[in-house]
């Protein structure tokens, strides 16, 4: 089976390459490849002394940020690498300053991962949430490298758990440590035979709890505000704005809306303002605006925003809710104490589907509901505040992952 999966890893390879001939995204996950080993004998010498995460994407990252800062105060005079996976990370984050190398992780086949390990050798290997690449595993488990899983979520449908799975289940023994998410993934690998695992929690809310202590003041969306009350529409898309520009151009001129699109080419910006009919200026054109005070509606047609601006708002709408795979981060505006609605399909979220649960957060499926919701948001105090203390509540209930990953990763190392 593992000469199944490394030809299928070199098909893959082979494949993408054809497709990077037509899909930009896919270009940049192949060509942003061709440099990783260059880059790591330039920022990475032989002497030093390195720590390595690997994250598949930008959600991912965020998640294991609040761990890679802990371990920047606990060993100052190791480099940390950090890798993605994919260019939707990558290329967000390839300038963060947190990391003395980021760089895209090559495809697992045997020789990637021998080089990529010879050139980083690390000290320790941390993997957020997921993507077990089983050459870098076994080689990780041959070196007798220490190794942590952080954030982990396990599932019914994973190959660990399929009869014919043995040979990812034997990749699993490369972990020193599992720090899990929830009671049923430990209940999983527990199943299978490992025992060194613990229910730490997610380390995203310690994230956004963080968020709490920084400066948000974003001067340009206080005087759109103009102490009004304020929706703010995070990371929607097309299906989320169909409804959401329905209701604005109906709403009270009483309440102001801010939008920062999943999506912000210029034809998407473009078709998303000619659903409103209320005085609308984006981002780009804030400076030769006037007195921004006067608009109804604020685009964002820029990223890197959205977390400040959730501090400005009254009532979040997450997007992506009416499409695959799923809505976006609430829990950046819960740790605001935000109200926040989402679309329906949430399922795969487990945070959303918590705080929907709880009541802090509110799935709709159509217009009248988006519009029931709003408005007794907006109109009832009691309902409101009911909602606003469940979310703060939520995100403070659930800190303390990342401590309890340090001092493990303190035992054990």
């Amino acid at each position: 089976m593992l000469f199944l999966y490394n030809f299928a890893i070199h098909l893959a390879g082979f494949f993408l390459r054809i497709v990077a001939l037509f899909s930009p995204k896919i270009k940049l996950f192949v060509e942003g490849r061709k440099d990783v080993f260059s880059i790591l004998k330039e920022k990475i010498k032989p002497e030093d002394q390195t720590i390595w995460f690997h994250s598949a994407s930008l959600g991912e990252y965020e998640q294991g940020l609040p761990v890679i800062e802990k371990i920047k105060e606990k060993y100052p005079s190791h480099k940390i690498i950090v890798t993605f996976f994919s260019p939707s990370g990558y290329e967000v984050r390839k300038n963060n300053t947190v990391a003395d190398a980021t760089v895209y992780l090559p495809l697992d086949t045997k020789s990637n991962a021998k080089k990529f390990l010879k050139l980083a050798h690390p000290e320790i290997a941390f993997f957020i949430k997921y993507e077990f690449w089983l050459n870098y595993l076994k080689e990780l488990e041959k070196s007798k490298t220490p190794t942590y899983l952080i954030s982990g979520i396990f599932r019914d449908n994973q190959m660990f758990f399929k009869w014919y799975g043995g040979f990812y289940r034997k990749a699993l023994k490369a972990f020193t440590y599992f720090f899990l998410q929830n009671e049923k993934s430990k209940e999983k690998i527990e199943a299978i035979g490992f025992q060194n695992v613990i229910v730490s929690g997610d380390t995203r809310f310690d994230r956004v709890a963080a968020i709490l202590e920084r400066d948000n003041h974003v001067d340009f969306i206080e005087k759109f505000k103009n102490n009004t009350p304020t929706i703010v529409i995070g990371s929607s898309w097309p299906k989320d704005e169909t409804l959401l520009a329905a209701y604005i151009n109906q709403a009270s001129e009483n309440v102001k809306f801010i939008i920062a699109p999943h999506n912000i080419k210029e034809d998407q910006i473009s078709s998303l303002k000619t659903q409103i009919t209320k005085s609308t200026v984006l981002f780009s054109e804030k400076d030769q605006a006037g007195d921004l005070s006067n608009y109804n509606v604020f685009i964002v047609d820029t990223i890197g925003l959205l977390t400040k601006i959730y501090s400005y708002a009254t009532i979040a709408y997450v997007g992506g809710g009416f499409g695959n795979p799923g809505i976006h981060n609430t829990l950046e505006p819960a740790t605001f104490g935000i109200p926040i609605l989402i679309g329906p399909n949430y399922s795969n979220f487990a945070e959303a589907v918590s705080l929907v649960q709880l009541g802090g957060c509110i799935s709709i499926s159509n217009n009248d509901e988006l519009k029931q919701v709003f408005d007794r948001l907006l109109t009832d105090k009691d309902y409101f505040e009911e909602k606003s203390q469940i979310c703060k509540s939520f995100i403070r209930d659930n800190e303390g992952a990342t401590n309890c990953i340090m001092q493990i990763v303190s035992e054990t190392v």
